[in-house]
């Protein structure tokens, strides 16, 4: 299976602009610049992209994980908060912190947190990503 996307950019790195597109049309056209990435101007950016891509991929993976050991979630809600630091000249994805609250009846503490943590390490996005990978799971009932 491939999944893809494309981007246009046109332009100088601080006065030009791009555009962000994949081919489910999901995201058509959706414009990106130096100012939507490293400033707070309108637009999206590669940043916020990984962070929902490794959000989406980890709720999906949970979910894996728990019914693996017959659990099913009522709800899973996941936040990726993907850090961009200065790295010598350019910038490098150091961390991505993954906070996820599920309400899964039937699971105790300490098996949601087992399968939680499995599941950090076992998404296809987790283990895509150099930077380091934290997380905090609670079990809300």
């Amino acid at each position: 299976m491939k999944k893809s996307a494309s981007a246009h950019w046109s332009g100088g790195i601080k006065d030009g602009q791009g555009t962000i597109s994949t081919d489910t049309k999901v995201l058509r056209e959706a414009p990106y610049g130096f100012k939507s990435r490293f400033e707070d101007g309108a637009g999206t950016n590669p940043e916020e992209l990984i962070a929902a891509a490794h959000a989406a991929c980890y709720s999906m993976a949970l979910s894996l994980g728990l019914g693996n050991a017959g659990l099913t979630a009522d709800s899973i809600d996941t936040q990726a908060t993907v850090t961009l630091e200065k790295d010598g000249d350019g910038f490098s994805i150091t961390a991505v912190h993954l906070a996820c609250k599920a309400n899964v009846p039937g699971a105790d503490a300490d098996t949601f947190d087992k399968i939680a943590q499995a599941t950090k390490l076992g998404c296809p996005v987790s283990k895509v990503l150099k930077a380091t990978i934290t997380l905090d799971a609670s079990l809300e009932s």
